[in-house]
């Protein structure tokens, strides 16, 4: 069974808004064995929506939109559906019953342009949004499926899990789909690839791997499709160890997750603790470590030390060490880290210090010049890093370095 994504919105096409809701109904709705056949951002245009609509349906089961149901001008998405389809309006008495008890608790006045949030195309059944004022609509013409849904994300969100996955899935007989990931470090992909190359090219026609690259990482994604849920992970599986017994040195985890969630769960079974000292990253590495639920276990906390005081206050950094050798200098990130590890009582500390850019280069340190440290009881190891000139990837790049190495100390201590 196919299934199409359509995001409805000026905002997303001007680049406004990332259109983060497609990415994640394309993941629920392969969980559940619908494969996504395409997604489509549309203009405000009623004209494009009903372009996009008559496209998605010669090739889908189920259209999924989101976005365009407010209650302005400019939110036409309920107006072309019901021209789409053919269709008059009606108000929907619960839907205003809703909305009126929404803005009755938040003691606000509701004007006649609230109340057309109720006014809904004749044929369609309508699904309560108990998060917000516009509801989602539902409709089946020709054997197809066409899903209305607000584009607030977690709106949309909780009418997916809620209503629409479970009523999907009662109306169609859909296959299992079996995904296996493997999280890889410290390799490259090309180099991943000739590692394994024998074993890939004995894969199944039915068995697919896929190669999934970023920052500092590799994921292994092996996929297979059927009937029976059993069969297919026996199958996959059988591959999978095959691939992780080759490259054992360089997988992190096997499971889809982040590489910073694979060394949380690592140093929590080992009742271990971190903490952070960043200067050009600014924060970014714990954001990235404290978005997981349970990161408390693990990390204690950290320091952003921009200035000179503050690395000395706050980390112990010698005036000495920074007039003579810079903030972005090995001797500075070393005690910055040391600094952490004694001032935090951590069993592992990070530290980041370099030159992210644009601006701030010098001839012996151009930006995307970056010190990185990991202290522990057995000492402190420390690498410098030459990124670009580029801001946002400078950092970027600089915590997945700093997590890659991380994750070498604690695995060279495991050994």
């Amino acid at each position: 069974m196919l299934a199409e994504i359509i995001t409805i919105g000026d905002e997303i096409l001007i680049g406004q808004i990332v259109d983060t809701n497609s990415a994640w109904m394309a993941k629920q709705l392969n969980q559940i064995g619908m494969k996504v056949k395409q997604i489509t951002s549309v203009s405000d245009d009623a004209d494009h929506i009903m372009e996009a609509l008559r496209l998605a349906e010669s090739r889908a089961d189920v259209i999924l939109m989101t976005g365009g149901l407010g209650p302005t001008k400019d939110d036409i998405t309920k107006v072309t559906l019901a021209k789409y389809f053919n269709m008059g309006f009606r108000r929907d008495e619960e839907t205003l019953n809703h909305v009126t008890e929404i803005f009755a608790r938040l003691n606000r006045p509701m004007i006649d342009l609230n109340r057309t949030q109720a006014d809904v195309p004749e044929g369609c059944t309508v699904i309560k949004n108990k998060n917000g004022t516009a509801p989602c609509m539902w409709f089946e013409q020709h054997g197809k499926i066409f899903v209305s849904m607000p584009g607030v994300p977690f709106e949309m969100m909780y009418l997916m899990d809620d209503e629409i996955i479970p009523r999907i899935k009662a109306a169609f007989k859909l296959p299992v789909i079996y995904h296996k990931t493997i999280l890889t470090s410290n390799i490259g992909e090309s180099f991943l690839a000739m590692e394994i190359e024998d074993i890939e090219n004995s894969l199944p026609p039915n068995i697919k791997l896929a190669y999934l690259p970023k920052l500092g990482q590799v994921r292994l994604r092996l996929s297979t499709i059927g009937e029976e849920e059993a069969p297919l992970k026996a199958a996959v599986d059988f591959y999978a160890q095959q691939i992780i017994a080759r490259i054992k040195h360089h997988v992190v985890a096997e499971e889809d997750i982040a590489l910073e969630k694979a060394i949380l769960n690592f140093m929590e079974q080992r009742k271990l603790t971190l903490s952070t000292a960043e200067s050009c990253t600014g924060g970014y590495i714990a954001h990235l470590i404290t978005q997981h639920p349970g990161c408390s276990s693990v990390y204690e906390g950290g320091a952003v030390t921009y200035s000179y005081d503050l690395k000395m206050s706050l980390l112990g950094v010698k005036a000495e060490t920074l007039a003579k050798y810079g903030a972005v200098s090995e001797e500075t990130v070393k005690e910055m880290a040391l600094g952490a590890l004694q001032n935090f009582k951590t069993d592992y500390a990070v530290a980041v210090s370099g030159i992210a850019g644009p601006d701030g280069g010098m001839p012996d340190k151009p930006v995307g010049t970056v010190w990185i440290a990991v202290a522990h009881a057995k000492g402190v190891v420390s690498k410098v890093f030459s990124f670009g000139n580029k801001r946002t990837q400078n950092i970027e790049r600089s915590a997945a370095a700093a997590l890659s190495m991380i994750l070498n100390e604690l695995r060279q201590h495991e050994d």
